[in-house]
């Protein structure tokens, strides 16, 4: 009886091991399915990118506010009879914080 239980229990691991590690086995179908996860999310993330790109792209085509606007702000363009005049970036923080400085310094 014991020989027995040992020849089934030897045969359900010879049985199992195809299942668990052989070439189309349980191990490999989670990798895969891990893996299509990845590319689903990529190409989502692609399709977003791409839509908003084909939205510009009409934009561009169809309409002159758009290309006024990328005139205006990527190359600095403006109108006949407009004045420019430039604000620093930072608010002017920069040139407070020198003044501050050179008011704390010793002298």
């Amino acid at each position: 009886m014991r020989r027995f239980t040992f020849a089934l229990l030897a045969l359900l691991l010879l049985l199992q091991y195809p299942l668990w590690f052989g070439k189309g086995g349980w191990l490999k179908v989670w990798e895969y399915d891990r893996q299509l996860k990845q590319h689903k999310e990529a190409s989502r993330q692609l399709e977003i990118r791409n839509s908003g790109m084909d939205a510009e792209v009409r934009d561009l085509k169809t309409g002159y506010e758009a290309i006024e606007e990328r005139a205006r702000f990527e190359l600095g363009m403006i109108k006949s009879g407009e004045a420019f005049i430039p604000f620093p970036e930072n608010g002017g923080q920069e040139h407070k914080d020198s003044e501050a400085a050179d008011a704390d310094a010793p002298q």
